[in-house]
C-alpha cells in the first residue's frame, strides 16, 4: 500500500526523463523532490548527472531497471527519472522578510516529518488562514510540494511560503537567533490555555503516527497539550496544526 501511495504522489509531480532533459533541469535549479538512477550505472553522463544533484542536494535513490520503467511515463528514461516539486519552494528569509513589511512578529509553521500530502495541504491552508508566514518542512522522510498539496491548500500555496531544509534541528537553532521561541504540540504538554504564545513564535507538528520526534521536543521552548475530552488520545496532524494555531492567533489578537 505504501509502494502504492508513493507512486500515486510522484505521478503527481512534474516528472522529468532522460539523461539531457535532467541535467539541464539540475543546471537550471528547478527544485528536485527525487532523482531516481539505474543502480550500477557508470557511464560518464550519469556520472555528471549524480554529480550535479549531490551538488544541489537532492535526494538520490539508485533503482533497478525494471523500477525505472515502472515509473516512466515515456519508456525513454535512459535510466535516469526526476521529480520536480509541482511549486517552487521559498527561503526561511523570505518568510522573515514577510513578517517585518507587515510590520508583525514572525508566527511560522514546522512541520516534523508529515509524510501525508492531504495532511500537507491542509495545514498551508491554516497558516495562510492563521496569518502565519510560512511553512517548513523537511527535505528528508516528508511529503514535498506535490499537486496532491497544492490542491488540497485549496490556493493557499500561492500566498504562503513553503521552505524546505536539510536540517530541521539547525533551522530551529538559526530562528532562535532570530528571536523566535518555539512550541510543539505534544498530548503530554501542559495545556495550551496556560502558555503565552504571544511574540515571535514557531509552531511544531509531528508526524502523523509518532508525533514530534524527540529531537525536536528538546530543542522546544514549551511543549503544549491540547484538552481532549473524548475516548481516543490523539487528533489528526492537521485538526492539531489548526487547534493550536488559533489558540496563538486568538492570544496575538489579545
Amino acid at each position: 500500500m505504501k509502494e502504492m501511495n508513493e507512486n500515486y504522489e510522484e505521478s503527481k509531480s512534474l516528472v522529468i526523463e532522460g539523461r539531457n532533459a535532467v541535467l539541464e533541469a539540475l543546471r537550471s535549479g528547478k527544485p528536485m523532490d527525487k532523482l531516481y538512477v539505474l543502480d550500477g550505472c557508470q557511464d560518464g553522463p550519469i556520472r555528471t548527472i549524480v554529480r550535479e544533484a549531490k551538488k544541489h542536494d537532492v535526494i538520490l535513490q539508485f533503482v533497478t531497471k525494471e523500477r525505472l520503467n515502472q515509473l516512466s511515463e515515456t519508456g525513454k528514461h535512459q535510466g535516469v527519472i526526476a521529480h520536480a516539486a509541482a511549486y517552487e519552494y521559498a527561503q526561511v528569509e523570505d518568510m522573515l522578510e514577510l513578517a517585518k513589511s507587515r510590520g508583525e512578529d514572525p508566527f511560522i509553521f514546522l512541520l516534523d516529518n508529515i509524510e501525508d500530502p492531504h495532511n500537507l495541504g491542509a495545514i498551508i491552508r491554516t497558516a495562510n488562514l492563521a496569518g502565519a508566514h510560512g511553512v517548513i518542512i523537511p527535505k528528508r522522510r516528508a511529503v514535498g510540494l506535490t499537486a496532491t498539496v497544492a490542491r488540497t491548500s485549496a490556493g493557499a500555496l500561492n500566498y504562503t511560503p513553503v521552505a524546505r531544509v536539510t536540517n530541521l534541528k539547525k533551522t530551529v537553532e538559526d530562528l532562535k537567533k532570530q528571536g523566535l521561541w518555539f512550541v510543539c504540540a505534544d498530548m503530554d504538554g501542559t495545556v495550551m490555555y496556560d502558555l503565552d504564545l504571544k511574540g515571535p513564535i514557531g509552531l511544531v507538528i509531528g508526524n502523523e503516527g509518532e508525533g514530534v520526534s524527540r529531537l525536536m521536543k528538546e530543542n522546544c521552548d514549551f511543549v503544549a497539550g491540547i484538552p481532549m475530552k473524548g475516548d481516543i488520545d490523539s487528533l489528526n496532524a492537521s485538526v492539531a496544526a489548526g487547534v493550536l494555531a488559533y489558540e496563538i492567533v486568538r492570544q496575538r489578537l489579545g
